[in-house]
């Protein structure tokens, strides 16, 4: 061997043993945690609109939102200013908007900010329901509240600090009256 092979190899051995250990010491690629994960949203999107259908082919329930995540970790779905129409009955479509929503993984819907509940039902008893909280259970078909609620109805105006209703049979139970203002028609 001459000098210069021998030369060659030594400097290539030694840029080797310089660099081996940082090779050697290479970290893994950090990962989130679960907790960081979980809140991210699978997926997201604006201007949502969504309609579902029962067995029967006929409209369950319709979902609009400005902004829509879902998160599957956690087990929920936020909306941003949701319209939501829940066809408990054909005859008798709820409307409901508010600032914020969650669907959780249950069937529970939970509206807060501003919520207003309109009845579609021009001949319904009830008309307008105002509150700042309202939860409502798509399985058990009810909507509750603990809130200050005002519903408003033809000629009457109530207001209550909760209530309770099914949307099947249209019973209303009020948690805990505070006033009623009826003004029959002249």
């Amino acid at each position: 061997m001459n000098r210069v092979t021998l030369g060659t190899g030594l400097l290539f051995l030694l840029a080797l043993g310089l660099s081996l250990p940082e090779w050697l010491s290479t970290e893994a690629p950090t990962q989130k945690s679960e907790t960081e994960e979980a809140w991210v949203p699978n997926y997201q999107a604006k201007a949502m609109l969504s309609t579902l259908y029962n067995k029967n082919g006929k409209i369950n329930h319709q979902v609009y939102a400005e902004k829509m995540e879902h998160f599957d970790l956690l087990g929920f779905t936020l909306f941003k200013q949701p319209q939501y129409v829940l066809f408990a009955q054909a005859q008798y479509p709820w409307r409901i908007n508010a600032a914020e929503g969650t669907l959780y993984d249950d069937q529970r819907l939970q509206f807060e900010n501003s919520v207003e509940i309109n009845s579609l039902n021009e001949q319904g008893m009830v008309q307008v329901i105002r509150t700042d909280f309202v939860e409502v259970d798509l399985e058990a078909k009810t909507m509750v509240s603990d809130q200050l609620v005002n519903i408003a109805g033809p000629n009457y105006v109530i207001d209550s600090n909760g209530f309770s209703v099914s949307l099947e049979t249209q019973q209303y139970e009020l948690l805990d009256h505070v006033k009623t203002i009826y003004q029959p028609e002249p």
